[in-house]
């Protein structure tokens, strides 16, 4: 199974697309979210990036062709409450993408993915991105951080055997 995992965020999202058993990266990247200057000094730089998001996401998915979709389910830290609002814009253009490919969807929390990936709910960016190497046998960690954890929210569906066809 196809299973393209999304990292969500309003500036850089990250995605990577994993299939098999044991599971093989088939593609990783991310969409650079860059509002030109003029809709910024209009105030019109959130809904920019949503629409080149939109546009970036849809031809991802036409192009890699995946089964399901596993994204980062929303978090919110008291300290930081505009970081869940951002991204709160950015997965709901993701949720709709998948929804209109008719993609099975999974959503894992931020510390579930860590956890099965490095043992430990909170792991730091540079373990997630070693342990993401280590696992596909890459020859180098994948950059930047949010590529790695797309790609580790991929990797967290595939493990937990998700199935287009009967929910997983």
């Amino acid at each position: 199974m196809r299973i393209l995992g999304i990292d969500p965020g309003l500036r850089v999202t990250g995605y990577g697309c994993v299939e098999g058993d044991p599971a093989r990266l088939v593609e990783a990247g991310v969409f650079r979210l860059r509002a030109d200057e003029a809709a910024q000094a209009g105030g019109e730089a959130v809904s920019a990036r949503l629409e080149e998001l939109d546009a970036d996401l849809r031809g991802a998915i036409e192009r890699l062709r995946p089964e399901a979709a596993a994204v980062e389910a929303i978090f919110a830290h008291y300290k930081h409450p505009a970081t869940a609002i951002a991204m709160a814009h950015a997965r709901g253009v993701i949720l709709l993408n998948i929804r209109r490919a008719g993609l099975r969807l999974v959503e894992f929390k931020p510390n579930a993915v860590k956890k099965f990936l490095t043992g430990h709910g909170h792991a730091s960016k540079e373990q997630m991105q070693e342990a993401v190497r280590s696992r596909l046998g890459l020859p180098a960690r994948p950059e930047p951080a949010d590529v790695a954890d797309a790609i580790a929210i991929a990797l967290c569906a595939a493990w937990r055997g998700v199935d287009a066809r009967t929910g997983g």
